[in-house]
């Protein structure tokens, strides 16, 4: 379990947290990072091996040709710009893989992506906990939504939820998830919106959230080609969120995956807009074990916020 941080756990003058332990997912049986190394990953999504390029696998050292490595199903290989798969003719287009009572659609998109970033599961969970404990109805809001695994995750225990993501393929894949997850009549609204701008919006119609979702990429587009750059606007970001929130607000989570921005980056971002007189707060690294190894491959870091 992670280290609650404590008010005590602050240097004078120099607000820092303690080392926290790290978020790591419950055991998936559809899912399973096999092996890592060489700036490679080997995982199984259901039945299906799939091999691609992680940044965060560079520092790992592995037998890339070995048996074991050889045995994907699809392997990315990464283009000029975008990238390809080379598939064996038995992987569909698509398939299905589930954890507890939720199911999601994964596609081998040109981004090497599949649709679902599986360390964030130790997230979903705890979420769920701090809803269904809570007793009462929560509103959700989903920033960068994806294709809502975390929607679905909240709806499930009852949320209502707004999600908001500017790809229109990432909402529509979402609603497919909503399906797969049984969430179709859930209260969610979808919306293909620049974040920055909807949030400004919702401050100026007076609208709040008990809980709010966000794991702001380090580069993107709005729908109408506005600029999202993490480093120039997440302060910005998380300040209008912070005035966002209901008279009695339940959670905040955060996640970063931007290599310039690390854990003591978020720890103190997390520290400047949540005091812990109103909040206990965790920071930690997102990670995932890795079969054929005994250490633990790092995705990210993840900010958890419980308003007491």
């Amino acid at each position: 379990m992670p280290i609650l941080i404590k008010k005590d756990s602050f240097l004078i003058d120099e607000p820092c947290y303690n080392e926290a332990m790290s978020f790591t997912p419950s055991t998936w049986i559809d899912y399973e990072v096999i092996d890592v190394g060489e700036g490679e990953k080997l995982e199984r999504y259901g039945s299906f091996i799939i091999r691609r390029p992680d940044s965060n696998a560079l520092s790992y050292v592995a037998d890339t040709k070995s048996g074991l490595w050889k045995q994907s199903d699809a392997t990315f290989r990464q283009g000029n710009q975008n990238g390809e798969w080379i598939k064996k003719k038995t992987v569909p287009e698509a398939w299905t893989i589930s954890i507890d009572d939720l199911s999601f659609k994964i596609a081998l998109t040109p981004f090497k992506h599949t649709g679902i970033f599986p360390e964030q599961a130790t997230n979903w969970e705890w979420m769920r906990k701090l809803i269904k404990e809570s007793k009462r109805d929560i509103k959700v809001l989903n920033l960068f939504a994806y294709t809502g695994a975390a929607t679905m995750a909240c709806a499930k225990e009852g949320a209502s939820v707004v999600h908001v993501d500017a790809s229109k393929g990432s909402v529509l894949w979402a609603k497919e998830n909503a399906v797969l997850c049984g969430c179709v009549e859930a209260p969610i609204r979808y919306l293909v919106d620049d974040v920055l701008k909807f949030v400004q919006r919702e401050l100026r119609r007076g609208n709040t959230y008990d809980a709010i979702i966000m794991d702001p990429p380090a580069f993107g587009r709005g729908p109408k080609g506005e600029l999202w750059r993490f480093n120039d606007q997440l302060k910005e970001l998380m300040g209008l969120c912070q005035q966002l929130l209901s008279e009695k607000p339940l959670f905040v989570c955060v996640s970063t995956y931007n290599d310039a921005f690390g854990l003591n980056d978020l720890k103190h971002l997390i520290h400047d807009h949540f005091p812990l007189e109103i909040a206990d707060c965790e920071c930690a690294e997102l990670i995932l074990p890795i079969s054929n190894k005994n250490i633990p491959l790092e995705c990210g870091n993840s900010a958890r916020v419980r308003f007491k």
